[in-house]
């Protein structure tokens, strides 16, 4: 496993879902399927994982089960997913699903980079204009690195542990941790819930079509959402729905659900058409929540691009700043 996910990682991950759906949406057995994916995988690291696989399903382990003796070559999300579309029998649906949200990772991802390429080549140029400049007067070598790599190796290891701290394949206590401290971040946290909020619908619609009892759909949904907080609710009102009260009370009781959500749920489960009203509400959170993260996308590079046009433009004028200074004492001024 990789310390840091790349685009291309996360393409891959997406066509290997998006293959086992076709597969299976067109009758091939599981086994089958990823035998077939062994031969000619999304990426040569596959090949070993995939062996496996099917080996434990040849053994007579569940896919999520199998998922989970391979170890951590999948997230722990997905395999909450797949498991809700086992009790379901709609994998190759959780598939597609799968297969739709590590593209949609993998096209973000992308979209940053390209756009912070240009803000980071003028943030190291930068670095390294202003200092030169004062080498090439002094030809101190060690001021010139201390004001460079000093700056920059500090940047890059802050930068690096970010990213790896994110990744989605970290412990629980970790991703629980991490989930409680990006909810506080404008439109991240928003859009996170989000999407959080429509794997959940997307899970419960699917699980209550094929008949898993109320209580347990619950349970595999909110699972599946990959939420802690929404995972923490849930278990905290299990109690009193097995007493009687009915999830839609408990939903607006809770104050981890928004409004719509709330409203959706309880018309759908007085007229009995609860599962289009989960299949709107996951429509609607899943287009919301990647609105904003295109969003985000798109503006967290330009704000850094700012915020770098205003440090050079800080230097430029300390720089003649202290350059007239200069001047003005060696004039006698």
């Amino acid at each position: 496993m990789s310390l840091i996910l790349t685009p291309r990682q996360l393409s891959q991950r997406g066509e290997f879902y998006y293959q086992l759906a076709q597969l299976t949406a067109a009758g091939v057995g599981l086994v089958n399927s990823l035998e077939m994916l062994a031969r000619k995988p999304p990426a040569a690291s596959y090949r070993e994982p995939l062996r496996q696989l099917t080996e434990q399903l040849s053994q007579g382990a569940t896919f999520s089960e199998a998922l989970v003796h391979v170890g951590r070559w999948t997230p722990s999300f997905d395999v909450a997913l797949i498991h809700a579309g086992e009790q379901s029998g709609r994998l190759d649906q959780v598939f597609k699903l799968l297969g739709n949200y590590y593209a949609e990772r993998a096209k973000l991802l992308r979209q940053v980079i390209t756009d912070l390429a240009y803000p980071m080549f003028v943030f190291h140029m930068a670095i390294f204009l202003f200092p030169f400049l004062d080498f090439f007067t002094t030809g101190n070598w060690l001021v010139f690195l201390a004001r460079t790599i000093g700056i920059l190796i500090p940047l890059y290891i802050a930068v690096f542990g970010m990213i790896f701290a994110a990744q989605g394949r970290r412990g629980a206590g970790w991703r629980s941790f991490l989930e409680r401290v990006l909810k506080r971040v404008p439109v991240l946290g928003e859009a996170r819930h989000e999407l959080a909020l429509a794997r959940l619908a997307a899970a419960l619609e699917a699980l209550l079509n094929a008949g898993v009892t109320i209580i347990e759909a619950w349970d595999l949904a909110v699972a599946a959402s990959g939420s802690f907080a929404l995972q923490r609710e849930v278990k905290a009102w299990r109690p009193r729905v097995v007493a009687g009260e009915t999830p839609a009370e408990a939903v607006s009781a809770s104050g981890q659900f928004p409004e719509l959500f709330c409203n959706l749920y309880r018309t759908g489960e007085l007229s009995g058409q609860l599962d289009d009203s989960l299949r709107r509400l996951h429509i609607f959170y899943q287009e919301a929540g990647t609105r904003k993260l295109h969003a985000l996308a798109q503006w967290v590079p330009r704000a850094i691009y700012l915020a770098i046009a205003v440090m050079i433009g800080f230097k430029v004028v300390s720089f003649y700043q202290n350059y007239f200074d200069q001047v003005q004492k060696a004039g006698g001024f």
